[in-house]
């Protein structure tokens, strides 16, 4: 059930005598800021006003005149300029929360027309460690998933690796020059990335020091220009206006002379490190060549992908393991490498794709910078391979929609991406870039190690089990009845809080938004975190074992709900509008939306559990009506974090 989307139905009719067009006027009943409000409130009339030329307190009035709404609600109220004030019947909310105790669903029904979505997420490149700055994507795509699922939709979760691009030219070019073997037998992975990072960074070095003369100019020339300006601006009030902006230049000028310095002192300051770029000029160059050659099928090329691939997913999917993370497909790059070459044929058939500058182009309207599906050399690009990807999706696995959980950084790729995808003649696939801002550290930049390194994933999930075992370990010693957890008890719980801890804290931010990582704040078992909701869930389950009682046997026992006072009522409000919530994180895909709901919810229940007794309620009526509140509510918080891949524990 759907309680706004109910209330919602009943002012179909009245509005549709007024105007056609009322998605936007629906849209304007939502649940009301404040208690005293009622529980819904519809401000539509002041919107009507200007459009029928009538007072909006009249519109209102008219409305409420023509609802039918009385066997759900109290009569509506007319407040203020033309608010329609609505009041849920207590009688129907004990109804209503009676018929689906006892339901893990707590009465929401599958989509009636579902869809078949593809959810593109984390997707990293294999040959690299995962990071976290992979932590994003994994956890808010996996959520989506199961969300979706839950709601009832088809669902093809699939991890579209980086198996095929030029970091493989990278290391396949430090392979032949700078491996350390006994390093790669050892830990193929780790050694592999090291020769990534090696390459890369040389062919960093290599490009900034023939661009640092130019840096340094660039940052004359502002310094140069605002000297001029403010001369001028002593007599001209106009030009004081654009000295802020010739300082801001200036600034960033500073900064790229700055990074660009530390670039190359990075590589000149260490011997070794130079030895090696004046040993292998033109580095990123040859490393290219050899991405290219990779793509055109040469035989030993391949054959050390071959040899690097099988240690590369392995080293990936322990880290699925950990997280709890299935994919319903794993198709990489390399995939889709048999249909670049049609994707560049079918542009320029279609005269989509030009040369320019002896690349192959889409030139998208409105975008400076051209849509690169064919590099000069020969080498496909990241943007042919999701061509591919997007045709194989809707030809092969008849996909309706398409998400793409990736950083904001990424938003003008895939602007250009789905406009091709349009010209291209693909109009009846839904795309949309589900984008998301950075992990900070306190500092206020990119979250990283005391050294400066990106911190790893797998480390990052060491720690936070480690950080939960001691709250465990503190917890569990500290019941008046003793500890009752044994050592293995102890560590299956540190991980269901320390992992749950880090995807709630990264899923209840508003995923479009940088947010600061905080080990104390995460792992908080008061507050919005996954352990007030994890440790609520097991409080439940207490009262159960510790009053005897079998939950799916009160809860199936057809016991009348009882509202008695406006913590119980509260609760049941909440409890039904959980269908509200799976709507409104799906409409946008914003799991925080969810994660709000789980916590006002969990917060509600906190509440009712202080004023409402449940073992000493003053009848049995009463008594057994609570213990269903309370079962609903473990439901409640199970189903909740479950759609955030996140698991609960009976005892902590």
């Amino acid at each position: 059930m759907n309680l706004l989307t109910l209330v919602r139905s009943r002012f179909v009719g009245p509005l549709s005598a007024l105007v056609t067009d009322i998605a936007p006027l629906l849209d304007m009943i939502r649940p009301a800021q404040d208690a005293k409000f009622g529980d819904f409130q519809a401000n539509f009339a002041m919107s009507l006003s200007k459009q029928l030329g009538k007072p909006p307190r009249e519109i209102a009035e008219a409305v409420k005149s023509q609802l039918q709404i009385d066997d759900l609600c109290e009569l509506p109220e007319v407040a203020g300029p033309g608010f329609i004030n609505l009041r849920l019947k207590d009688t129907f909310l004990a109804e209503q929360v009676a018929k689906i105790a006892g339901d893990d669903r707590l009465g929401v029904q599958p989509a009636k027309t579902p869809r078949h979505v593809i959810v593109d997420f984390s997707s990293p490149n294999v040959a690299k460690p995962m990071h976290v700055g992979h932590l994003r994507s994994t956890v808010i795509g996996d959520a989506i998933s199961h969300t979706l699922k839950f709601a009832g939709h088809k669902v093809t979760s699939d991890n579209h690796i980086g198996d095929w691009g030029t970091q493989f030219g990278m290391i396949i070019y430090g392979y032949r020059h700078f491996r350390n073997q006994a390093a790669f037998e050892t830990e193929a992975v780790s050694e592999l990335a090291r020769l990534y990072k090696l390459v890369n960074q040389l062919s960093d070095y290599q490009a900034t020091v023939s661009k640092l003369p130019a840096t340094e100019q660039a940052v004359d020339d502002a310094r140069n220009l605002l000297a001029q300006q403010e001369k001028a601006a002593a007599t001209d009030d106009k030009l004081k206006k654009q000295l802020n902006g010739l300082k801001k230049q200036i600034t960033a000028a500073e900064e790229a002379f700055k990074s660009a310095k530390e670039t190359v002192s990075s590589v000149q300051q260490n011997p070794s490190l130079l030895a090696m770029s004046n040993a292998h000029p033109e580095i990123a160059r040859k490393a290219r060549e050899e991405t290219a050659k990779l793509h055109a099928g040469d035989p030993e090329n391949n054959a050390l992908w071959n040899q690097f691939l099988p240690a590369c997913l392995e080293a990936l999917n322990r880290i699925y393991v950990r997280l709890g993370i299935e994919f319903d497909l794993t198709l990489g790059e390399s995939y889709y490498n048999p249909m670049l070459a049609g994707v560049v044929q079918s542009l320029k058939e279609k005269q989509l794709a030009r040369l320019s500058e002896g690349a192959t182009c889409v030139f998208v309207e409105g975008n400076a910078a051209p849509f690169i599906v064919q590099k000069s050399d020969g080498a496909f690009t990241y943007a042919t391979t999701d061509l591919a990807t997007i045709q194989y999706r809707r030809e092969t696995l008849h996909a309706n929609e398409l998400l793409y959980v990736v950083d904001k950084r990424q938003s003008e790729h895939f602007q250009q991406l789905f406009a091709t995808t349009r010209l291209w003649g693909i109009s009846d696939l839904k795309l949309l870039h589900v984008s998301f801002g950075t992990v900070m550290g306190k500092d206020g930049k990119p979250y990283k190690t005391r050294s400066g390194d990106t911190v790893g994933l797998e480390s990052l999930l060491d720690e936070a089990i480690t950080r939960a075992r001691r709250i465990v370990d503190e917890n569990d010693e500290k019941r008046r009845e003793g500890a009752i957890l044994s050592g293995e008890e102890r560590a299956q719980v540190a991980e269901i809080v320390g992992l749950g801890g880090i995807k709630y804290a990264d899923l209840h931010h508003n995923r479009e938004s940088d947010y600061v990582f905080d080990w104390d704040k995460m792992l908080a078992t008061t507050g919005d975190t996954a352990a007030y909701m994890q440790y609520a869930y097991a409080r439940i389950c207490g009262i159960f074992r510790k009053l005897n009682l079998d939950r799916n046997t009160v809860a199936t026992s057809g016991a009348a709900v009882l509202l008695t006072c406006p913590e119980e009522r509260r609760l049941v409000m909440q409890l039904l509008m959980f269908g509200n919530a799976v709507d409104n994180m799906l409409s946008e895909y914003r799991p925080h939306l969810l994660t709000t709901w789980l916590y006002e919810t969990a917060d509600s229940f906190s509440k009712f559990y202080d004023r409402c007794s449940v073992q000493d309620a003053e009848s049995e009526e009463l008594r057994t009506s609570r213990l269903v509140l309370c079962d609903l509510m473990a439901r409640a918080i199970r189903t909740g974090l479950s759609m955030l891949g996140i698991q609960v524990a009976e005892v902590m």
